[in-house]
């Protein structure tokens, strides 16, 4: 059976889809990460291609992202089920900035990370970080795309 593409759901279904598979995937992803980060910059800190420094950016992203996914969930969201898309026009506009500014965070991990590529000599807990790391890299990219040129879209047009 085909999966419906994310972009083609009904408003509410879409705004469940980004809650169940980006927000909380996020909250899952971003800790492991972090412990991961840390033991590689503990363990090989003095290694050339060591990303030393991802550890806090990884927590700024946490801290970043976590406050504005509870800005959607508590505030965006409910007026997007309650119908208020064009009142919400100055919500999304924060939401886009901020969206602007994980944008600049990634492309901060991707210049610590040699484009998320390990060195030839990574260890296993170095390879596992960068697998994460270029899943959490597609995550939200895909997350920003469906809110920025789907969901806000709509919601501004309806």
């Amino acid at each position: 059976m085909n999966a419906i593409a994310p972009d083609s759901l009904p408003q509410a279904q879409l705004i469940e889809h980004l809650l169940q598979r980006y927000h909380a995937r996020h909250r899952e992803q971003l800790p492991e990460l972090i412990r991961l980060a840390s033991r590689v910059e503990q363990v090989h800190g003095h290694h050339l291609a060591c990303p030393n420094g991802l550890a806090d950016l990884l927590r700024d992203i946490e801290q970043e992202l976590e406050g504005h996914m509870l800005k959607e969930e508590q505030v965006l969201f409910p007026m997007l089920q309650m119908g208020m898309g064009p009142q919400a026009a100055p919500p999304i506009q924060v939401m886009r900035f901020e969206h602007e500014q994980h944008g600049q965070a990634l492309e901060q991990l991707l210049a610590l990370t040699n484009r998320i590529q390990p060195p030839n000599d990574a260890c296993n807990t170095w390879r596992a970080l960068y697998q994460g790391l270029e899943v959490f890299h597609g995550d939200l990219l895909e997350h920003i795309h469906l809110e920025n040129d789907v969901l806000f879209v709509r919601a501004l047009t309806a």
